[in-house]
């Protein structure tokens, strides 16, 4: 058995062993969902960073850069230009101090709103989760050389996750997500130049690979690529500016003033880390394409963790696997404890039993993390692609959830029919155009995409057509409705 599978357990047990300890503190839903409001500017830089990189970047990125070469920056891009501008909204957020988007939906558009709103979330996070089980599958099989099966390696990563993320909530994700932001930042700072050079520079990367590798668009985006990179930019960007485990963490830091801090450094972060990622991929795919198989979907995802058995020394190959398995771990603990706490706090709380106590909050949240880490699983297990995976589960996230989110917090003129109208139709069209993906014939479908063309084009005009339209046609809201999110609002 390899010793990288040795490192990385080891890793894993000092991890758990944290976790122990901190759950010990856990005992109520305000420590459980939000760390008891009190995160440093630091800490939060990094869990932040571990909030957003996951598998969509080592597994999903790497699986686009195989195919469609440097232009694979395109799916992370949107993320860039999204902080810069979620840096405005951070301090509004953490000054209205709730726990989850539901929260800020009810506020604005009344408890359907955000009862619509949590399902959609519960849907996007699962599917999530789920390829980040792939990608774990995809570490273990690697690092023991075949000895575990990407089965197996999905189901120990399940395991592992569902343990974390039940045990301490919050606390365990923040605090794991620390030593997680460190390895992986480190991981890319160094794994770059042996990549680099095991392919044989800038002119053996040339000479191994066609010229569509070195284009802004790549060809291999589909039927229509320009259209498919803007539905890349488009998908991540609406994601990160709503993401809800990106909410609760500024819900957590000790102050506005600690959240937007944190903002600032955080696009340093993520920047480097998706660039990077991707440099490695190609690079990395441009020496081993003879190990990959393209036609298969998902072996694209494999070519960051081949990398780090073969293209580099093994104490950087250690880290390496080290950042990829700190991201699947982080990834899913975030969205899996953000997706239980819909259930709890937005459907069970809200709906069910407003006056549960706190022990039995706890106790609950901790049955639907592994309630949802099941679910994820078997999506896992049927999983043909993690990037198109990927790309439904922030499409139908950011176009049933962020337009709504967004308006409610910039936009005065929103209402309440025109938010739950937005969240409503953006949802149902999404979902609708999924199904037709599953339905219709396969020349139909180009590049997972019905009739070769993103899905977020079909379900985004249908949301902000409803939003805007129906809020200007219905009666403005009430100054008395708008001071938690416009304090300088004046009130009659």
């Amino acid at each position: 058995m390899s010793f990288y599978l040795y490192i990385i357990l080891a890793y894993l047990m000092v991890l758990t062993g944290f976790n122990i300890y901190r759950a010990r503190k856990v005992k109520t839903q305000e420590q459980f969902m939000v760390a008891g409001r009190s995160v440093k500017t630091w800490v939060m830089v990094f869990t932040l960073i571990c909030t957003w990189i996951g598998s969509g970047t080592f597994i999903a990125g790497a699986e686009l850069a195989s195919k469609a070469g440097f232009s694979a920056i395109w799916l992370p891009a949107g993320a860039f230009l999204g902080i810069i501008l979620i840096y405005f909204l951070a301090g509004k957020v953490r000054a209205f101090g709730q726990y989850t988007i539901g929260d800020i939906l009810e506020e604005r558009y009344g408890p359907v709103a955000r009862l619509i709103g949590s399902i959609a979330i519960i849907i996007s996070f699962t599917a999530t989760i789920s390829y980040q089980f792939v990608a774990g599958g995809f570490i273990l099989n690697v690092a023991t050389d075949g000895a575990v099966s990407d089965l197996h390696g999905m189901l120990i990563t399940a395991l592992f996750v569902l343990f974390f993320t039940a045990s301490a909530g919050m606390v365990a994700v923040i605090y794991t997500d620390l030593p997680n932001g460190i390895v992986i930042v480190l991981a890319c700072l160094l794994s770059l130049p042996f990549v680099y050079l095991a392919a044989g520079g800038w002119t053996g990367l040339q000479a191994n690979l066609d010229s569509s590798y070195f284009a802004v668009v790549n060809s291999q985006f589909g039927a229509n690529p320009i259209i498919k990179v803007i539905g890349y930019f488009m998908a991540t960007l609406l994601l990160l500016m709503g993401v809800q485990s990106m909410y609760q963490k500024f819900y957590s830091a000790r102050s506005a003033r600690e959240a937007k801090k944190a903002v600032i450094f955080w696009v340093f972060g993520v920047i480097f880390v998706e660039s990077v990622a991707v440099a490695i991929a190609v690079f990395a795919y441009s020496k081993l394409q003879g190990q990959i198989d393209l036609t298969i979907p998902k072996e694209g995802g494999k070519v960051i963790i081949l990398a780090a058995r073969q293209l580099v020394p093994p104490l950087v190959g250690v880290l390496l696997l080290g950042a990829a398995c700190a991201v699947v771990i982080s990834t899913s603990m975030n969205y899996l404890l953000s997706s239980s706490t819909n259930i709890m706090r937005d459907i069970y709380q809200r709906f069910l039993n407003k006056d549960a106590s706190q022990s039995v909050m706890v106790a609950l949240q901790r049955i639907f993390v592994v309630f949802i880490g099941i679910l994820a699983f078997f999506l896992a297990v049927k999983m043909t692609s993690v990037l198109e995976t990927a790309v439904f589960a922030y499409t139908i996230y950011g176009v049933s959830v962020t337009p709504a989110l967004l308006a409610a917090l910039t936009w005065k003129r929103t209402t309440k029919a025109g938010g739950l109208a937005s969240i409503i139709s953006g949802a149902f069209v999404a979902l609708l155009m999924r199904i037709l993906v599953e339905v219709l014939p396969p020349d139909k479908v180009i590049e997972g995409d019905p009739f070769g063309v993103p899905i977020i084009f079909f379900a985004l005009p249908v949301s902000l057509l409803c939003l805007v339209g129906v809020s200007l046609l219905t009666k403005r809201p009430k100054p008395e409705e708008l001071v938690k999110f416009f304090p300088d609002i004046k009130k009659p």
